[in-house]
């Protein structure tokens, strides 16, 4: 017998439920921003932290080029989406 949870699953699904959490998330901080009314609840909900890397020049002598910056804002409402993702995620498989 499979054990239950999600230690079956390889990384890369626990990656891709990661990823759709974020974006939920996201969708549920600009969600929330458009429509609470200002004030302490919509500060606690909406501020987030932001991580971000770059951008890292390359250069490979006959080749010069730039990665871009890339930057992952977390919030209390993208942990919701990830808790969420991650719910969903184990009742279906």
């Amino acid at each position: 017998m499979a054990p239950k949870g999600s230690s079956k699953h390889r990384p890369g699904f626990h990656a891709l439920v990661l990823s759709i959490g974020f974006v939920v998330g996201g969708l549920f901080q600009q969600l929330a921003r458009a429509s609470l009314p200002p004030g302490a609840v919509k500060e606690f909900l909406t501020t987030g932290v932001t991580f971000s890397v770059g951008p890292l020049p390359l250069d490979l002598v006959i080749l010069k080029f730039g990665i871009p910056a890339i930057a992952i804002d977390v919030s209390l409402l993208s942990l919701v989406g990830v808790f969420v993702a991650y719910l969903i995620a184990r009742s279906l498989f």
